[in-house]
This record gives structure tokens, sequence and C-alpha cells, in this order.
């Protein structure tokens, strides 16, 4: 069974990632930001939930040379900065920022 934290987790991440996939498709400021939030959103929604997939296919669509590996390889990474940004017993505004913003994005 996926815990609450988990779920909260994997949306963090999907954000950062979404940053990541962004920037590589030349996607800036508010079309970067949608992007990521879609990604995000997709977490909680079955049938959008496989961001490898919606990366690969979007770097393919335009040309963006990266590899599966190297797709894989940042979502770890990326996991484990969403597991690090999530709210611990110290509560600091970081924390507080990464549980709001998987909140929100649970909530749209």
């Amino acid at each position: 069974m996926t815990s609450y934290d988990d779920v909260q987790k994997t949306i963090l991440r999907n954000k950062l990632l979404g940053r990541w996939a962004a920037e590589k498709l030349g996607l800036t400021g508010r079309d970067a930001e949608a992007y990521s939030d879609a990604l995000a959103r997709g977490t909680v929604d079955p049938g959008r939930s496989d961001v490898f997939s919606t990366i690969r296919k979007d770097f393919d669509a335009v040309g963006v040379a990266e590899s599966d590996a190297r797709i894989l390889h940042v979502m770890t990474e990326l996991m484990l900065k969403a597991g690090n940004l999530m709210p611990t017993a110290r509560g600091d505004s970081t924390d507080a920022a990464a549980a709001t913003l998987a909140r929100n994005l649970m909530s749209q």
C-alpha cells in the first residue's frame, strides 16, 4: 500500500522532474511551470502517471537527445531530493513549502 507521504514525495519528484524536462524542451516561464505542474498532477491520475513515457515521447517529438538511462537517473536523483525536502520533525520552511506544494497539486 502506498502511503500519503510516498504520494507526496512522488508528486514533488514529478514537479522537479517536470522543471528539468521543461528546460531540456526549451520551455520557460508559465509554459515551463504548466508542464511541470501537469507531470505532478498526473501522479494522482492513473491514466497519466507514467512520467517516464511522457518525457520520452516529448523529448523524441522535439529531438532532445537524452538517453533512457539518463532520464531514469535524473528521476532517481530527484526522488532522493524530494525525500529530503519532505516534512520532518524539524519542520523548517523548505519542508513546509514542499508539503504545501504537494497538497496543492493533489487538490487540483
